[in-house]
Parts: C-alpha cells; structure tokens; sequence
C-alpha cells in the first residue's frame, strides 16, 4: 500500500516537472504544488523555517540515516535466499553432482510425514544453504494424538529417512504444530 501510494506519487510530481499537464492538457489534482516544471513543492519560507534552529540538522542526517539504514535492510532480506535450491545427494559433496530439487524432497518428505499416526495434514518447505538445508514442517495433528509421541515418530521416521536417503546428516526440522478444531466432549 506504501509503495503505491509512493509511485503515484512520484508519477505526479514527474508529470509536473516534465509539464505534461500542460502539454496533454491535463487538469492536476486540486492543491497539488507540482503541476509546472518550475513549481517546487515547498515554498523558500517552508525550506529555511527551522535551519536557525540548532537542532534542525542534527534531525535532518539523524531521519535520513534512519531512512537509508531501512533501505538497506530491505534490500538484503530481499537478497536473502529464502529456499534452499538443489540439495546434492550423498553429502555436502555430492555424489557425481547429482542432485535433488528442494520441491521435490519437500514433497517427498511431506508424503511420508502424513502416513505417521496422528497427523491429519503435514507441509514441508525447504530452507537454508543447499549442503545445510532445513526443513520446516507444519503438522495438523488429529484431535486424538498427542504431541509428544507424534514428534519422536517424525524424528526416527521420515527426518531421520530423509536423511539417510540424501547424505544429508546435517538437515536440520523445525515443526510447527497444530491441532485440528474439534467439539468439546461433554463430561458425565
């Protein structure tokens, strides 16, 4: 939503400074400071109110850093692989260059993960580097299963299996549980 309204504006004060309302005849917004290439949006009274004032810069480069610190980090969390690509088979390796699409054990995985007892529905996702992936399970648990039981059985189940079959003694899970919605049962 940010972003948007960022663009538009930005669209806005690019059609006044290239003088598009005048050219294509257009109406600007009612108020709008930007409709000419010579208008400035803040006139020289609202540019130079407060740089008297001794606090003024100290707050103009403190915002700004703010602001470019922000940028930066959303820039790296975009850069930030999130998935964790070919996972190469026999170890971190790799046998030959062979090597597992990270959708294709995450499916694998959360195939075998639902024939467990206890578990109504299982989702996996792959993350992390490819010799060090890790798996993120989500687990719906039937109203009956208990936790505990449920967790050993996917950890010396279809983890441990996962492992075994890819090299990968180091693939990490991480699970997250929930239990399926059910009635509440009336004691007597």
């Amino acid at each position: 939503m940010t972003g948007t309204l960022l663009f538009g504006t930005g669209l806005l004060m690019a059609a006044g400074g290239f003088d598009v309302y005048r050219r294509w005849k257009l109406r600007p917004p009612d108020g709008w400071p930007m409709s000419s290439p010579d208008a400035v949006p803040l006139s020289a009274a609202d540019r130079t109110r407060w740089t008297d004032e001794s606090w003024w810069w100290p707050v103009v480069i403190a915002v700004l850093a703010v602001l470019v610190l922000l940028a930066l980090r959303w820039l790296l969390a975009q850069l930030r692989r999130t998935h964790s690509g070919p996972v190469p088979l026999g170890g971190p390796h790799g046998t030959d260059g062979v090597e597992l699409r990270e959708q294709a054990l995450s499916d694998a995985l959360a195939a075998d993960v639902r024939r467990q007892p206890g578990v109504q529905h299982a989702r996996v996702r792959m993350t992390g580097r490819p010799d060090r992936p890790t798996a993120h399970i989500d687990l719906t648990l039937t109203p009956d299963s208990e936790p505990g039981p449920v967790l050993r059985a996917l950890c010396d189940g279809p983890v441990e299996r996962a492992r075994r079959s890819t090299g990968q003694a180091g693939l990490s899970a991480r699970v997250r549980l929930k239990v399926t919605p059910h009635k509440a049962h009336r004691a007597q």
